[in-house]
C-alpha cells in the first residue's frame, strides 16, 4: 500500500492557530457509514447522537511542558530540549555538595541544535534542573538524558517549560499571555494523568457542561490513558506504508474502566471512542489479552485499512495531518473512500484543520 494514496491538497489558511472561541463550538462533520451521509454540525450537537446505550472512552492523559530551553554550561550557547519519553528511572543519589538531595531520571529527547553536543554536555535550564545527555538514538536528533532535579520534576516543567505545540500551530512572539492560553486550551477538561507530549486533541472540544449533559442522557463514561508521544504525528516516510514502524507509547486501563468497557461490549453497548488514542489503547489491550483487562503496558499498534476492529463502534476525531498514521486509522475504521470524501467536503466548507481545529464524528 503506498504513502501517496493517503495524501490530499489542504490550503494553509484551513490550518487552525487558534482554538474556537469555546470549545464547543468548533464544527463537527457527522460521518454516517450505514447511509453514507454526511452532515455538517457543531461539537455542542453531540448531545442529540449519543444515548444510554453508548459508553464514551475518553483518554485521561495530561499534556507536560516539554519543551525546555537552557544553555552549554561551557560556553553558553542556547540549547532547545524536547522531552519525548521517560526511559526508566535511575536512583536517588546526593549532589557533588553533599547537602541537597537530587533525583535523576532517564528520558528520550530531541536535542536542538544538536550537532555540537556530546555525551557528557552539561545543559543548564534552571538552578533546580540540568540535563546531561548520555547517549545519541538513531533518530536524527534524539539523545538519551539523564535530567538532574531538586524536588519534584513536574512542577519545576509547570514553573520553567511551554507547552510542545504542533510545528504548524506558528506562534511568532510568544507572550505570557498565550503561553498561559495555550497552557489551559491544549490540554482537555479532563486531563489528569501526566506524560503526553501532544494533546489527545479530539477530546480538546469537550466541556465539564457537555460531559454533563451526556451523563444526565445515560452515557456511561470510562477513563484510559495512553501518553502521546512525538511519534502519533510524524508523517510516513517510507513509500510502502507496511514498512513503517510507530513508536511505542505507554498505556494503563484500570480494573474500573476495564469493567465498565466489558459490561457495556456484554450489554450490546457501543464503544464511542474519543481520539485514535483511545482507539489505540482499547485495540492494542482486546488484541493482547482477548478483552479489556487491567494493565499497565504498551502499544506499537499500527492501524491501517483493512483493519478490522474488535472493540470501537463509533469515533470522534480531528482533520489529521496527510500521510499520516492518523489519517490511516480512520481510513480503515469509515472506509478510506468515505474518509477522503468527508475530508474533501471539510476543505470545501472551509472546515479548520489539525490541533485546534474542528472534528467530525464516524458512525
Amino acid at each position: 500500500m503506498n504513502i501517496s494514496e493517503f495524501d490530499y491538497e489542504l490550503p494553509l489558511d484551513l490550518i487552525a492557530q487558534m482554538p474556537a472561541d469555546k470549545r464547543e463550538n468548533s464544527r463537527m462533520m457527522v460521518l454516517d457509514r450505514q447511509n453514507h451521509s454526511v452532515t455538517h454540525k457543531h461539537f455542542f450537537d453531540i448531545v442529540d447522537y449519543l444515548d444510554e446505550n453508548d459508553l464514551l472512552v475518553l483518554n485521561d492523559t495530561k499534556v507536560i511542558p516539554a519543551r525546555l530551553f537552557g544553555v552549554k554550561e561551557e560556553t553558553g550557547a542556547k540549547i532547545e530540549v524536547f522531552l519525548l519519553n521517560e526511559s526508566k528511572l535511575s536512583q536517588k543519589f546526593l549532589s557533588c555538595d553533599n547537602v541537597s538531595i537530587r533525583n535523576c531520571t532517564i528520558w528520550d529527547v530531541l536535542i536542538k541544535p544538536s550537532k555540537r553536543i556530546k555525551s557528557g554536555t552539561v545543559i543548564k535550564i534552571c538552578d533546580d534542573l540540568t540535563v546531561i545527555p548520555i547517549k545519541k538514538l538513531e533518530d536524527a536528533g534524539e539523545w538519551q538524558v539523564e535530567l538532574h532535579y531538586n524536588g519534584n520534576l513536574y512542577q519545576i516543567l509547570n514553573k520553567v517549560g511551554n507547552i510542545p505545540l504542533p510545528p504548524y500551530i506558528e506562534r511568532k512572539s510568544q507572550t505570557e499571555e498565550l503561553k498561559e492560553f495555550d497552557k489551559v486550551r491544549y490540554q482537555t477538561v479532563y486531563a489528569h494523568n501526566e506524560g503526553s507530549v501532544a494533546a489527545p486533541t479530539a477530546g480538546l472540544h469537550f466541556t465539564s457542561q457537555i460531559l454533563q449533559k451526556l451523563k444526565d442522557k445515560g452515557v456511561d463514561i470510562a477513563y484510559v490513558t495512553l501518553n502521546v508521544g512525538l511519534g502519533t504525528f510524524r508523517p510516513v516516510k517510507c513509500e510502502n506504508i507496511l514498512d513503517h514502524k510507530m513508536h511505542s507509547e505507554t498505556f494503563e486501563i484500570s480494573k474500573e474502566a476495564s469493567d465498565k468497557i466489558n459490561k457495556a461490549i456484554s450489554d450490546g453497548k457501543n464503544i464511542v471512542a474519543v481520539g485514535t488514542t483511545s482507539v489505540r489503547t482499547l485495540e492494542t489491550a482486546f488484541q493482547k489479552f482477548g478483552c479489556i483487562k487491567p494493565c499497565h503496558d504498551s502499544s506499537e499498534l499500527f492501524i491501517y485499512p483493512p483493519y478490522e476492529f474488535k472493540v470501537v463502534d463509533k469515533l470522534i476525531t480531528n482533520f489529521h495531518l496527510p500521510k499520516s498514521t492518523l489519517l490511516m486509522l480512520v481510513s480503515a475504521f469509515a472506509g478510506k473512500n468515505f474518509i477522503f470524501e468527508g475530508y474533501k467536503q471539510a476543505v470545501e466548507q472551509k472546515y479548520r484543520f489539525f490541533s485546534y481545529g474542528d472534528c467530525m464524528f464516524i458512525k
